[in-house]
């Protein structure tokens, strides 16, 4: 039988938040099943990039990574963020790592080429998302050595093409290629933490959580216009995520973390058609 694996992914305003966070990763340091932690960047890069007036753009919820911005990204999602969620897990006693995808050779991608948007039957705009990477290999071994170690990996969400390049990455895909990549050597349950009670049907009412949502449902919710815009991608991850071998995955409120795990809280994935 498959040991249990948890991998979480953090992100949106609980990384702004200095007492939600800290909550939080109390909270995470409590699992006594191996666990991953992804972060994403919150608002912090958008914040420092626009004191040193470098424009930013973000297009379908991923932002368009120049040289400037990368610069800014690798400094405070690398640097900042990450080695003060790692600090503050050991103080929790929870001996974790913090980890690029260029550390120990974790992430290996490709820059993303351009995309072309269809409006119709007409062909849309030219979009370069400038240094973004889109991951093609984890390195299955190195994360294997951390958790039989009980080292708690702690990953910000920049890889890197293997010629020197670093590259923009999205966390809740990088959650998402992690989780399957391990559901080899252990039963994955996938968690996405944000700052919502879960999927709502209706954004503004957070009682209006949609319990379980699978494949024809998901369909149903996007045509009805329910679910748009930048939770399209984090459910495409979901679903990519189970039709993989990864056994749950849940999306729901950073501050529930121990109910989301019981399945008390959140939207479940089901991969029922």
């Amino acid at each position: 039988m498959s040991s249990i694996l948890y991998v979480i992914k953090i992100g949106g305003n609980i990384i702004d938040d200095e007492e939600k966070l800290f909550s939080f990763l109390k909270e995470f340091s409590l699992i006594k099943e191996k666990k991953i932690l992804i972060h994403g960047g919150g608002k912090l890069a958008t914040n420092i990039a626009e004191q040193l007036q470098i424009p930013q753009q973000i297009i379908e919820g991923r932002r368009v990574t120049d040289t400037a911005t990368l610069k800014v990204i690798a400094m405070v999602y690398a640097g900042f963020i990450n080695k003060n969620i790692t600090a503050l897990l050991q103080s929790n006693n929870c001996n974790a790592l913090g980890l690029t995808g260029a550390d120990g050779n974790l992430l290996q991608a490709h820059k993303r080429t351009s995309k072309v948007l269809s409006v119709g039957e007409d062909l849309g705009e030219v979009i370069d998302y400038g240094f973004v990477g889109d991951i093609d290999t984890v390195n299955i071994r190195l994360l294997n050595n951390l958790l039989e170690a009980s080292i708690t990996p702690v990953i910000a969400p920049i890889t890197h093409d293997t010629k020197g390049q670093l590259l923009n990455t999205n966390a809740d895909t990088i959650a998402q290629e992690i989780s399957k990549s391990l559901t080899g050597a252990y039963a994955v349950t996938l968690i996405y933490c944000f700052e919502k009670n879960g999927v709502l049907e209706n954004y503004e009412d957070e009682s209006s959580v949609i319990a379980e949502i699978n494949a024809a449902s998901y369909k149903d919710l996007k045509e009805k216009q329910i679910i748009h815009s930048g939770m399209i991608p984090k459910l495409d991850n979901a679903f990519a995520a189970l039709n993989n071998g990864v056994e749950k995955v849940i999306i729901g409120k950073a501050e529930e973390l121990s109910q989301l795990i019981s399945g008390t809280s959140g939207t479940r994935i089901a991969n029922e058609q």
